[in-house]
């Protein structure tokens, strides 16, 4: 058991649903497999399960905790701060896929 940490710039979604609820009403929350820490109070670029990046968020609350089933995972809450154009988009993803995502973008 042990926390992992995540890079300052990386909120990957791994459920649309998740993703859709923070571009639809402003705040969301996301569920991580495992101990992660979010920094509270710093702003990320948010990347759908297809690794495109779609938004800037701020994280507003980090929660670990091991749930009923016995599993260790880790509650991100954040607010949309706004949406990326097309071009933000389209340069972050490129980024990602460098830096983050270890493969080249398709």
């Amino acid at each position: 058991m042990g926390f992992q940490t995540e890079f300052n710039s990386v909120c990957k979604f791994k459920s649309e649903q998740e993703l859709y609820e923070l571009m639809e009403y402003g705040r969301g929350k996301m569920v991580k497999q495992g101990f992660r820490v979010f920094p509270t109070g710093q702003k990320v670029i948010a990347y759908t399960p297809e690794n495109v990046a779609v938004a800037i968020v701020k994280i507003v609350g980090c929660i670990a905790e091991i749930n009923f089933q016995g599993q260790e995972v880790t509650e991100v809450e954040m607010e949309l701060i706004r949406k990326l154009n097309e071009e933000e988009s389209r340069i972050q993803t490129d980024l990602a896929y460098e830096m983050f995502f270890g493969e080249q973008h398709p």
